[in-house]
């Protein structure tokens, strides 16, 4: 009998100076709802360019569910998932949306 082996997981384990950048991201709330003149706080942290290339627990970005992934959240909002660019032509590329976010984070 053949046996599967487990997967391994590609993705790079997040460090506390990540996790520190994390926070106060979320703390920002869903940076395309502000963009759209209204707050959300509750956020999933999307990676920009996957998760395992170097510092992409860094290239991040706060987004609420409708926001992240299609179906998940408020109806009409267009998410990054499957819709990236429609997403950025609505919300800029989402580098500038990282750099906003850094701006008001400070």
């Amino acid at each position: 009998m053949k046996r599967n082996k487990p997967m391994k997981s590609k993705q790079r384990a997040v460090t506390a100076e990540e996790k520190k950048l994390w926070d106060k991201l979320a703390q920002l709330g869903c940076i395309a709802c502000i963009k759209d003149g209204h707050y959300q706080p509750h956020v999933s942290i999307h990676h920009i360019d996957g998760r395992t290339k170097p510092d992409c627990h860094k290239l991040v970005l706060p987004l609420c569910s409708g926001h992240h992934q299609d179906g998940t959240g408020a109806p009409g909002l267009i998410a990054v998932h499957p819709w990236k660019a429609r997403f950025e032509r609505e919300y800029g590329s989402q580098l500038e949306l990282l750099a906003q976010c850094m701006e008001m984070i400070g």
